[in-house]
């Protein structure tokens, strides 16, 4: 089988790209307004791509009317944002957030989210999430115009909150004690419960 991905409608390629590209770890997002609103949603186009500087970036497609997700919108306005690793135990909070709410509405409050003030930004953090990673908006690159047309945001990290929990006896990150989970293709997710181990040839 071969697909030419020019000639695919934009949704059919985003069929192919979520069903292939596994897995994907999940951005929870918090932003606010200029008049100070709360946001929270996820994506699924998201990864940390530099430490010096440390940096992420994730990407809040156009919705499928070609319009600007919440999310965009509230960093245009304040370019501050937190990024909230998904345990297994929020799963269901963190899917309920992908509703549609109407501009404005916060997800904190419509789902009954926990929210805990971050220290160097504006948005909130997800007060039970195991890793948060405080931003300052750094660039916002634009691909494609129209109905889910990326545009893929960097942010500096400038602090992040970890869990006393999820670390192990030398204080790093124990990934079965994070327990993340992964987007798959379609409604089907993962855990990061089945490891295996390989040592790099260089050491």
């Amino acid at each position: 089988m071969k697909l030419d991905f020019s000639q695919l409608p934009p949704r059919e390629v985003y069929r192919w790209l979520v069903g292939t590209i596994l897995p994907r770890p999940i951005a929870w997002v918090s932003t606010v307004s200029a008049e100070g609103r709360a946001n929270l949603a996820p994506f699924s186009f998201f990864q940390g791509v530099s430490s010096n500087p440390p940096m992420l970036m994730f990407v809040p497609a156009n919705t499928r009317d070609g319009a600007k997700k919440d999310t965009l919108r509230n960093i245009e306005q304040v370019p501050e944002f937190v990024v909230n690793l998904v345990p297994f135990a929020l799963a269901e909070q963190m899917n309920a957030t992908a509703a549609l709410l109407p501009y404005g509405e916060s997800e904190f409050e419509r789902f009954g989210i926990a929210s805990a003030p971050a220290e160097r930004v504006r948005p909130a953090r997800v007060a039970a999430a195991p890793v948060s990673f405080e931003c300052t908006l750094h660039s916002i690159t634009r691909l494609g115009e129209g109905p889910l047309a990326a545009n893929v945001v960097f942010g500096r990290i400038l602090l992040a909150h970890v869990s006393d929990g999820v670390l192990d006896p030398g204080g790093l990150p124990d990934p079965a004690k994070l327990d993340l989970i992964g987007r798959l293709g379609g409604e089907t997710y993962t855990r990061t419960t089945d490891r295996f181990d390989l040592k790099r040839p260089d050491r």
